[in-house]
């Protein structure tokens, strides 16, 4: 009889352990006391969309389309509702382009009228529409010390230094001339080159039935030494002009992976928390010590990663307080933002409704110029939403890199131009591999990726709980 009851007792216990051990299974980690992020959770994503598979994600490609499908996938495996108009997770976006006949056509000034030819005297670095027209504004940055006024609808011959750091920096400034309204930039050649090509430039495609709206027209040329003495000479205020003939092309598409968590506090519906990064890389490339696939393992995978895991997290557990939207879009590394614009003008709920969008670039290695396991915020100094993240523990710290505008350079600003407040949250410390074949899976740190999407965890779960809604700083919103 002992011996009965001290074999009743183990079993009781065993089974009391099993049912202990399944229930801590099947309870949804958020229910419990704390979220973990996984470390192979965040090498999953990385090792399918940042693998040689994908052929680098290129904008608008059928890769970019399975990296969407993919998302799309993930988040329905998570809880998170679809949010496209088809009921789907993918948002099919068409572009519209026009394609040049034949080369396109610089002149300048009057009596007399000088010719520049396509390939022998200039090139076309970025080309947004077919022909372009205005004044001549001849600009030497490299003797700016305050930023020049910019004439409306000017043409800015504008000098760079011949320093090549130096002229990169200066390169990123000239765009700004374009932000202030410059028509177009002219950019002379740093030395004269032997290389031609007769392939025609390609205009920029568009989106179908949406406006341009703010997005930038940029229009770019290079010019020979040759020509640009010629151009220089002519009076400041000369008429340049540029033109092109073109017919239309085929349809394209661009693919945005979209999904929603309804907020449960009716009273917050009305402040939803956006986060969102870019799905799409450079696709095949010139080739780099025999690699010619663009992985974006960093630039932006890491970012689409930092999403998913937010996704996971908040989905796991109640609903939150307030409508959490998640989208990645495509078509970000054209530098038209295609996909971000198209949400922008087609939100799954209205845009004033939106509180706040995190986007999320480039958080793959830690930046040296922050403490360990940092991350920073562009534009914290103009907006509340950094500083009060900070305070809910999320460990960002103002970015580092003001020089390089990183505020304007991601999906956030398509947004922020419309009154969301809209930041992105990056540690890229300016590492070497950007835009090449090694940014790859082998030149990711994992532990300091999962630790600081671990880090925004709770202060995300904060914010689509809270009822703080973020406000532009006086003077600061774009």
């Amino acid at each position: 009889m002992l011996s009965c009851r001290v074999n009743s007792r183990v079993i009781a216990l065993l089974l009391g352990l099993l049912t202990l051990a399944h229930a801590q299974r099947s309870t949804p980690p958020s229910i419990r006391k704390n979220w973990t992020v996984r470390p192979e959770w965040v090498r999953a994503h990385e090792e399918f969309l940042a693998s040689d598979a994908l052929e680098g994600r290129g904008s608008g490609t059928r890769d970019e389309w399975i990296a969407a499908t993919y998302i799309g996938s993930e988040l329905r495996e998570f809880g998170v509702e679809p949010a496209a108009d088809d009921g789907s997770y993918v948002q099919k976006i068409e572009l519209e382009q026009e394609v040049l006949t034949g080369p396109p056509v610089l002149k300048a000034g009057t009596n007399p009228e000088t010719t520049f030819e396509f390939g022998k005297d200039f090139r076309v670095f970025r080309l947004s529409g077919k022909s372009f027209s205005g004044p001549l504004q001849k600009v030497d940055v490299e003797e700016q010390t305050t930023p020049p006024e910019i004439k409306k609808g000017a043409i800015v011959l504008a000098t760079l230094p011949s320093d090549a750091a130096a002229r990169r920096t200066a390169f990123r400034q000239t765009l700004q001339f374009i932000r202030s309204g410059a028509a177009a930039v002219l950019i002379p050649e740093a030395a004269p080159t032997s290389t031609q090509s007769s392939e025609l430039p390609k205009l920029a495609p568009r989106l179908k039935g949406i406006p341009a709206g703010e997005e930038l027209e940029l229009n770019v040329l290079t010019l020979t030494p040759d020509a640009a003495g010629k151009l220089s000479a002519l009076p400041e205020g000369s008429t340049v002009n540029f033109v092109t003939a073109t017919k239309p092309a085929e349809p394209q598409f661009t693919y945005n992976a979209v999904g929603i968590i309804h907020g449960s506090d009716p009273l917050l519906k009305s402040q939803a928390i956006l986060l969102s990064a870019h799905l799409d890389h450079l696709g095949l490339g010139k080739a780099v010590n025999g690699d010619s696939i663009y992985n974006g393992a960093d630039d932006d995978a890491s970012g689409v990663t930092a999403v998913l895991e937010l996704a996971h997290a908040l989905a796991a557990g109640a609903k939150p307080r307030r409508t959490v939207l998640f989208a990645l879009f495509g078509s970000e590394e054209t530098g038209r933002g295609y996909g971000a614009v198209y949400y922008r003008e087609k939100p799954p709920i209205p845009l004033m409704d939106i509180a706040a969008n995190l986007e999320f670039e480039m958080i793959g290695r830690p930046d040296a110029k922050v403490q360990p396991e940092q991350l920073w915020l562009t534009g914290w100094e103009r907006s509340n939403l950094g500083p009060e993240l900070a305070s809910h523990g999320a460990k960002l710290v103002p970015d580092p890199h003001p020089e390089e505008n990183f505020f304007a350079r991601s999906d956030n600003y398509a947004l922020a131009l419309k009154g969301v407040v809209a930041q992105t949250v990056s540690s890229f410390g300016l590492h070497s591999d950007y835009h090449r074949p090694s940014d790859d899976i082998a030149h990711l740190d994992f532990a300091h990726m999962t630790a600081a999407i671990q880090s925004l965890v709770e202060p995300t779960r904060w914010l689509a709980n809270s009822d703080f809604k973020p406000q532009w700083k006086p003077g600061k919103q774009p």
